[in-house]
């Protein structure tokens, strides 16, 4: 399956949805909660969770009190949000299907936009503009990912096995996402946090938070079992208690101009 102006990689989440929302975690508290104070979202504001996925942060950013509308192409990806968002909070958010490089709002009507684990998917210039052109003056864009901590053994040994696998693949590891916003022009580096957590897992936790990799849920059916029995096999090797280990880095900027 083909989305226009989605990486083809991305499009393995639509048959990836119900994994990805069961095994992928959230966002520690302390990160989420820093996030929202420097974008100062509240009552009044209107945010663009983009590329939103199942909803992970924007659950968090209804809780906010801030209009939260969801930006999100995969069609699997939007259908699950939809679903959970409300059971989980208790309040409708708007679903959008759009692009980073298209995205269907006037010029400056956003306070602010924030990617949760997906910018280094659309780091260009072209979608840099685009949220420059919607976000109002002196409005804030905010990144923030699960970065996998390789010094914790486990995370280094999934490492080893899905690197061979990851093709070109973007990664928020290879820095290139930073490249789009060095220049400054568009938007100012604001602040930035970073928060190490664990997520406490099964063997088979393991084998579904891997499951929910876009190049892994890429694979054939038959490849990706005997890549997660191996998966298994390193997870049941591992010492206890069992657990992913991450640090939620976290970035905020300014528009500029």
């Amino acid at each position: 399956m083909k989305i226009a102006g989605v990486h083809e990689a991305a499009t393995a989440f639509e048959g990836a949805a119900t994994v990805y929302e069961h095994a992928r975690p959230g966002y520690p508290a302390e990160a989420v909660r820093w996030l929202v104070e420097a974008l100062e979202l509240g009552p009044g504001r209107t945010v663009v969770d983009l590329a939103a996925g199942t909803g992970k942060l924007t659950r968090d950013l209804v809780v906010s009190g801030a209009h939260v509308v969801a930006v999100e192409p995969v069609a699997g990806m939007r259908r699950t949000l939809a679903a959970t968002t409300p059971a989980n909070t208790g309040v409708p958010v708007s679903v959008v299907a759009a692009v980073a490089q298209a995205l269907p709002f006037g010029d400056g009507r956003l306070d602010a936009i924030t990617v949760a684990q997906g910018f280094h998917w659309f780091a260009t210039g072209e979608a840099l503009a685009e949220m420059h052109r919607v976000i109002r003056p002196r409005g804030c864009l905010g990144l923030i990912w699960n970065h996998r901590d390789t010094s914790d053994p486990l995370q280094a040994a999934l490492t080893a096995l899905m690197e061979p696998v990851r093709g070109d693949t973007p990664s928020y590891d290879t820095g290139r996402w930073r490249d789009v916003l060095e220049p400054g022009d568009l938007f100012a580096p604001r602040r930035e946090f970073a928060v190490s957590w664990r997520q406490p897992l099964d063997v088979d936790g393991v084998a579904d938070r891997v499951a929910s990799v876009s190049f892994i849920a890429a694979l054939s059916d038959g490849d990706r079992a005997k890549f997660l029995d191996q998966v298994r096999e390193v997870a049941a090797a591992t010492p206890p208690p069992l657990a992913m280990t991450y640090v939620a880095e976290v970035f905020a900027f300014t528009r500029v101009g």
